[in-house]
């Protein structure tokens, strides 16, 4: 398999959709890529929101000593924020990040396929569970649609899962490849177009068990994270990790699996739904499984 870390990207202009936690760090990562970043967003709101989220980031980073003032500033200059689709029609990536809903994105998709105007861009969609198929159905150019899966916070975390349909042509996987490695320094997996890829299909199943084991009282959420830490070594027990994905995401991704797999160990838990219903979103609404007040 070529790992794309040979050649020089040829995308230099991205268009990224959704500015919540995953959209920011994609605008952080491809802006410290001296990259030309664009990010659509639904609001004025949401533009400062996202702005103060990148920002927030990159002076962590400066405190840290990961990065100058000078390259943060030059960093942020690099990004600018609209309310309009339209002025993503020059761009020659264009990533979705927006909430994990499939009429949300096939909408997207198709209004994306309208506007951009480079007959060679590519439309990327960072989906955690729906087949890339359905969503390249909804452009005219399905060779040209690839699921990029990155992971939160995306300016540490390394992996990003590469995953083209059966239509995907094998060039637009190969110049995101090189796009991924080269220019935002990440490692790169490809993945079958299947609900969860590789990733979540081996992790949702792991965080849903954790679930049932609080819901039929075997242990306290506080009991089963630091069983796994302290017990595994993982880094962050898997009800904290939930919190940090997000419930209602991962009841988006699990519902995913268990369509496209029929398979009991994907069912979502009672208890994650009333969750959700409760609006216990995790870390996001300061409380799920454990509090973040304060």
């Amino acid at each position: 398999m070529d790992d794309g870390g040979d050649r020089v990207s040829d995308i230099s202009k991205v268009g990224i959709v959704g500015c919540g936690p995953m959209g920011s760090g994609l605008a952080e990562v491809c802006a410290g890529a001296a990259l030309d970043v664009i990010v659509a967003v639904s609001s004025p709101e949401s533009a400062r929101r996202g702005r103060e989220r990148v920002t927030a980031s990159v002076d962590r980073a400066v405190r840290k000593g990961l990065t100058s003032e000078a390259a943060r500033d030059a960093l942020l200059d690099r990004i600018s924020f609209t309310t309009e689709l339209a002025d993503l029609a020059d761009r020659e990536l264009v990533i979705e990040a927006v909430t994990e809903d499939e009429a949300i994105k096939l909408d997207l998709f198709a209004r994306l396929d309208r506007i951009v105007a480079d007959p060679d861009a590519i439309f990327a969609t960072n989906t955690s569970s729906l087949p890339v198929m359905r969503l390249a159905q909804a452009t005219r150019r399905p060779e040209q649609v690839v699921g990029t899966h990155f992971f939160n916070p995306v300016p540490a975390m390394p992996l990003v899962e590469l995953t083209g349909s059966l239509l995907t042509a094998e060039r637009t996987v190969e110049r995101v490849e090189g796009f991924a490695i080269k220019l935002l320094d990440k490692e790169v997996i490809r993945s079958p177009d299947r609900a969860g890829f590789v990733v979540n299909a081996l992790l949702v199943p792991y965080l849903l068990a954790a679930m049932r084991m609080v819901e039929s009282g075997v242990a306290s959420a506080e009991d089963v994270d630091r069983g796994m830490t302290l017990g595994c070594g993982h880094p962050m027990g898997p009800l904290r990790l939930a919190d940090l994905i997000g419930l209602d995401t991962l009841a988006a991704v699990a519902a995913g699996l268990y369509d496209e797999f029929k398979e009991p160990l994907y069912a979502a838990p009672p208890l994650l739904s009333r969750m959700v219903d409760g609006g216990l979103l995790g870390k996001k609404s300061g409380r799920g499984f454990h509090s973040y007040q304060g």
